[in-house]
């Protein structure tokens, strides 16, 4: 259970954390042991009966290096909320700056239909880069129009030895004789 809540007005302080320094480690020692896991409130009316105590002996440790600690984290929180501060700045500035911008184009855009000239927006215009399925389409491409080259080198080839094999194999109409068909080379009678 929570404690009660205070009173209004009451200047009572919650505290999570303390520190006790002893001039002997003995006695510091044998505190610690006895006080830890122990009820602090002896009374069952007081609002600490249920809470224990959790004490622990630290080894060499001085009050010095407590108050060097407390700076350092005072230290790194004031540094946090500088830099909390300055983020909201620049954020709030950049709103500020972009709502300028925008009455400002809306102005101009107002003007320029009140001369009748057509508005554009100016965008930005960002190449990007090709997805995996443009690169292998253009890849299929390339592999296409490849083999239609070839393809053409090999009929315009096939052509030319065409018309070598047609001045090799088929002399001159001079040269030749007129050959018997077949018909008549066997003379069929019908």
């Amino acid at each position: 259970f929570k404690p009660g809540s205070r009173k209004a007005g009451s200047n009572a302080r919650n505290f999570t954390e303390g520190w006790v320094e002893f001039r002997d480690k003995r006695v510091a020692k044998l505190v610690s042991r006895s006080l830890n896991n122990t009820r602090i409130g002896a009374k069952k009316r007081s609002i600490f009966h249920d809470d224990l105590w959790c004490m622990k002996y630290l080894h060499r440790f001085r009050w010095t290096h407590l108050s060097e600690r407390l700076a350092y984290e005072r230290l790194v929180r004031g540094q946090r909320l500088r830099a909390e501060v300055s983020q909201v700045k620049r954020e709030s500035n950049f709103i500020l700056q972009n709502v300028e911008k925008s009455s400002n184009m809306e102005h101009l855009r107002q003007i320029k239909q009140q001369k009748g000239q057509e508005w554009q927006e100016k965008s930005w215009h960002f190449t990007q880069r090709q997805t995996e399925q443009e690169i292998q389409q253009s890849k299929a491409g390339k592999r296409e129009r490849r083999n239609l080259k070839r393809m053409a080198e090999i009929q315009t080839k096939s052509e030319s030895n065409i018309s070598l094999l047609a001045k090799i194999f088929n002399p001159p109409a001079e040269q030749v004789e007129k050959l018997p068909s077949l018909f008549e080379y066997y003379q069929w009678d019908l």
